[in-house]
């Protein structure tokens, strides 16, 4: 069983940016968001794969991926999924030897920044880089399946 040990964060500035490796494009969409779990479907480049996640909140849950034909990829994005899809850049910058991805969101989430770090075991100690900003793990806001029912640009300010 896969399990995936993530923290969240915004960021505090772009200063980031200087440090990025690579990007990757990424198209995803939601077949399924219940109480116990999340079904996406995700396109990046020239692969696709199909992912299952337990809907728990906070740092650790348990994640399963598989690869699936781009064809059926494209055609599940197009007429099953929810929408709008998630669209987004993600950016992966090394920092103190760990591996942060920094998604820059599209479309109806235009203008959101968040990063990620995984990390092998709970609990586990990280630096955090003075270009991040507020952990926002918690924040069920801030995690794609939500994003792709509540998208950013519908936000309010309280």
């Amino acid at each position: 069983m896969a399990i995936e040990i993530e923290h969240k964060f915004l960021l505090a500035n772009d200063d980031w940016r200087k440090y990025v490796s690579h990007s990757v494009e990424y198209r995803q969409g939601y077949l399924s968001s219940q109480a116990t779990s999340s079904i996406r479907v995700r396109i990046s480049n020239d692969h696709a794969w199909l992912n299952i996640k337990t809907a728990t909140v906070g740092t650790h849950r348990h994640e399963y991926e598989y690869e699936i034909p781009m064809t059926d990829a494209n055609e599940i994005l197009m007429n099953l999924c929810r929408k709008p899809l998630i669209e987004k850049t993600r950016h992966f910058v090394t920092d103190d030897n760990h591996l942060w991805e920094i998604d820059e969101f599209e479309g109806d989430n235009q203008g959101l920044i968040v990063a990620e770090i995984e990390l092998d075991a709970t609990g586990q100690s990280f630096s955090k880089p003075y270009w991040l900003g507020l952990e926002v793990t918690a924040d069920l806001r801030y995690y794609n399946n939500n994003l792709a029912i509540h998208p950013y640009s519908e936000w309010r300010e309280d």
